[in-house]
């Protein structure tokens, strides 16, 4: 895929995300897809930080918007190239402070393979 293709894909991502439109964004990842976060290792340590497949992401995603409803992100940077993308964004949420955010996308055949958060 052409690095503005794969950027497409982050995009359409953000807007699946802010909206919490969970089946929309589970639409842009493959049934195997592997996911990783620091939160995951916090919020659900018999993961180790890692989830694979649709439904476990369908879970963890849901289990946020649940308790999050004011999660949004705002986007400050995207480098693609021919199979991923670096996002960079801030995390918000109200009464929370700001976080900011970098995450790879992995893409293969235009879903998401993979997907790897970095936060402090």
């Amino acid at each position: 895929m052409k690095p503005e293709e794969i950027e497409e894909i982050a995009i359409k991502w953000f807007k699946a995300f802010n909206t919490h439109d969970l089946e929309k964004l589970l639409s842009l990842y493959s049934d195997h897809a592997t996911h990783f976060s620091p939160k995951l290792k916090i919020r659900m340590p018999e993961t180790n930080g890692l989830v694979e497949g649709k439904n476990a992401l369908r879970n963890w995603w849901k289990d946020a918007f649940e308790r999050l409803p004011t999660l949004n992100y705002t986007v400050t940077s995207l480098t693609a190239n021919n199979n991923r993308v670096f996002m960079e964004y801030v995390r918000k949420v109200d009464g929370e402070e700001n976080m900011l955010i970098a995450e790879l996308l992995e893409v293969k055949d235009g879903l998401i393979v993979a997907s790897r958060v970095y936060h402090g």
